[in-house]
């Protein structure tokens, strides 16, 4: 598993072959980083906002996002792999759209990567 720290977030690429493993779509298929595609690299982050809510039930952890990273390196399609809490899980969404990449590249082209970002939120 590859994973590059950022300090609250964590992103973390999905392991297995790189196989075009998921549907394809209108750009073509998604692919695993591994075996000749490389990993979308990390350009803009943006930070999920913690809700009034979740901050007064002390609501603490991680949520983990299966995204894809287009060719052009924005977030498309994006679903909850593991919830954390209804609100915060959408919070997470919303900032996993607004996250840039140098997409990830297959035979020196660019392609559609599948990943995991994990977001965590943490109450000091």
């Amino acid at each position: 598993m590859h994973a590059i720290p950022l300090a609250a977030l964590a992103l973390c690429l999905l392991t297995g072959p790189s196989a075009a493993a998921s549907p394809q779509g209108a750009e073509g298929p998604v692919y695993k980083p591994g075996d000749g595609v490389s990993a979308p690299i990390l350009v803009k982050q943006v930070k999920p906002q913690y809700t009034a809510k979740a901050k007064d039930a002390r609501v603490q952890g991680v949520v983990e996002l299966a995204c894809v990273v287009e060719t052009d390196g924005r977030v498309g399609d994006v679903k909850v792999a593991r919830s954390l809490d209804e609100d915060l899980d959408l919070e997470a969404v919303k900032a996993a759209r607004q996250w840039r990449f140098e997409p990830g590249k297959k035979d020196g082209k660019a392609v559609r990567v599948q990943i995991t970002l994990e977001m965590t939120f943490t109450l000091k």
